[in-house]
């Protein structure tokens, strides 16, 4: 853990891209004090749980709130992140639900209605749009001769970001340079636990 924990709320995240997502996105709401941590991949999660729970300074943290993809299915993601019981936390019964404790635990899956990843709930926040339009012409010309996207709503954000001013920007540093309309409907979820965990 390269950084000290320096304050009462904590939310853990997946990888740097969130870690920039949702900095912006607490920057956005104006939540103070909120500290990100980046645990890595989802495969990680488990033992850094453990190692930040008997971490210095982990006895003065009141919330805590856990973020993560939610990749084939949300009900499985959820179910993985329950595993706070190997390190002595309390377990949330549902996304979104806060567990009492010390510290208090939620959990939040993204998106919290099926498979997918932090893009997928990009993706919906540009739905409809006219570059949305034309990126669905360049994946259909892509798919034409056969070919599969692995990742289609990384795809699809990737190709959103193409059209703005700093297109070689992740799609972290773009909700730091504002890129996203954190107030979309699509984002509401996020802005619901953000605003719970921060009180």
């Amino acid at each position: 853990m390269p950084t000290r924990i320096s304050s009462a709320t904590v939310l853990l995240v997946e990888g740097n891209d969130h870690r920039n997502f949702f900095e912006a996105f607490r920057d956005h709401l104006g939540i103070s004090p909120l500290q990100i941590f980046n645990y890595g991949g989802v495969a990680q999660l488990s033992a850094y749980l453990s190692t930040f729970a008997k971490s210095e300074r982990f006895a003065g943290v009141r919330r805590l709130g856990i973020a993560r993809d939610a990749e084939r299915s949300a009900h499985s993601a959820f179910q993985s992140v329950r595993s706070l019981d190997k390190a002595n936390l309390a377990r949330p019964d549902a996304v979104g639900a806060v567990a009492s404790g010390d510290p208090a635990v939620s959990v939040l899956v993204l998106p919290e209605d099926g498979a997918g990843m932090l893009e997928t709930v990009l993706a919906r926040s540009f739905a409809g749009t006219k570059e949305d339009g034309c990126i669905d012409r360049f994946i259909a010309c892509i798919q034409r001769d056969g070919s599969k996207l692995q990742r289609p709503d990384k795809a699809r954000t990737t190709a959103f970001l193409a059209t703005t001013p700093d297109p070689h920007v992740s799609v972290g540093v773009a909700a730091k340079k504002k890129v996203w309309s954190f107030d979309h409907d699509a984002f509401r979820t996020i802005r619901e636990f953000l605003s719970q965990l921060g009180g």
